[in-house]
């Protein structure tokens, strides 16, 4: 199953995720729903309703070391991990049996980022 996952400002859009999965995801396979941080569910929602995708809200502590791609310091510092995107979208997948299949990408606007995992298939 394939996720896509979200880091964002509070002052981003659903304009600004949906650029930012515009460019992570290639269209390749289905979306099997969009992952982000439960304290900051809005605009995910929005998005994920307009796609009729599901929304999985991702406790912000990171239990397990996640095999990231990308490291931010403003979000490791906030967030304990290197990219808030990347992290949500392999915990949707699965956890450290996922794998990302498009790094975190930001958004023109620089508001939001977004990144896409696998789950591995059994």
């Amino acid at each position: 199953m394939i996720f896509a996952g979200f880091g964002f400002r509070r002052s981003a859009t659903m304009a600004s995720l949906r650029a930012a999965l515009e460019q992570a995801w290639d269209g390749d396979g289905v979306l099997a729903g969009l992952a982000t941080l439960e304290d900051k569910i809005e605009p995910a929602a929005e998005l994920a309703r307009l796609l009729s995708l599901p929304l999985i809200p991702i406790a912000p502590q990171w239990r397990t070391a996640l095999p990231l791609l990308s490291h931010s310091t403003a979000a490791h510092t906030a967030r304990g991990t290197g990219s808030v995107a990347e992290a949500c979208a392999l915990t949707a997948a699965g956890g450290a049996s996922a794998r990302l299949i498009a790094p975190r990408v930001i958004s023109s606007d620089r508001l939001a980022s977004c990144a896409i995992a696998e789950g591995v298939s059994t």
